[in-house]
């Protein structure tokens, strides 16, 4: 085989328009997943950027690629793209943790599900499907988790910093304030400066009960400063 036979080759795949189709759904699934994986890139989940958009383009490969072999095989047209969704569901699977009683990754794992289902449609030629399912997610995560805090639905994991004399005199007072919410403080630091005790915590709760929270925190006369370090997201 020399070069002139492999640039007939090419040549006359590109001139048959499969290849260009094919790389645009593509690129349109690159695009979406990206789209995507950008908003869990911004909230710092795991599965950021670059995993929502492989998984998209891959699905959308995968997809062209049951096709694309079927004619030239005449094998089954689905066979490959039915192994996507177990596919995805492990790696989902992967990604939801059950830690003391709390679980989370949910919203990781449903969006990696989706993102792949928008890459199959993408791979499939469904173009107004994939953009109108994309909008969809990111409408999702950006409007409904803005409301489950709003309205206090959904349980947040809200990290504080408190000063005080000695970290036995911090952890008493912050335990008596959270004795009457039946909350207990979790992964707690702390470190010493000379002059005061640094104790850092985390404390699960919605928006309204960290609120309530951060107001017992700062008046009491025990602590010497109190700042809410802000919430790390439960999913």
């Amino acid at each position: 085989m020399n070069w002139q036979h492999i640039f007939d080759l090419l040549h006359g795949e590109m001139a048959s328009g499969v290849v260009a189709t094919s790389l645009t759904r593509l690129v349109l699934a690159a695009i979406l997943g990206g789209a995507i994986g950008l908003e869990r890139e911004l909230r710092h989940r795991p599965a950021g950027l670059r995993t929502n958009m492989f998984i998209c383009f891959g699905a959308a490969l995968f997809t062209v690629l049951s096709d694309a072999l079927a004619v030239e095989h005449l094998g089954d047209h689905t066979r490959i793209a039915a192994q996507i969704i177990p596919g995805i569901g492990f790696i989902g699977a992967g990604s939801i943790l059950h830690t003391r009683g709390l679980t989370t990754g949910l919203t990781t794992a449903a969006t990696l599900f989706v993102v792949a289902s928008v890459g199959m449609a993408a791979g499939g030629g469904l173009y107004v499907t994939a953009v109108f399912a994309t909008a969809v997610v990111l409408m999702a995560l950006f409007a409904l988790g803005h409301l489950e805090q709003t309205f206090n639905l959904k349980t947040l994991l809200t990290s504080y910093e408190v000063t005080g004399a000695s970290e036995e005199e911090i952890s008493r007072e912050v335990n008596r304030i959270l004795e009457h919410e039946h909350r207990m403080m979790q992964n707690v630091v702390s470190g010493s400066t000379g002059e005061h005790v640094r104790l850092q915590f985390d404390v699960a709760g919605c928006n309204r009960d960290q609120k309530g929270l951060l107001r017992q925190l700062k008046v009491s006369s025990v602590l010497g400063g109190v700042t809410s370090l802000g919430p790390v997201e439960l999913e």
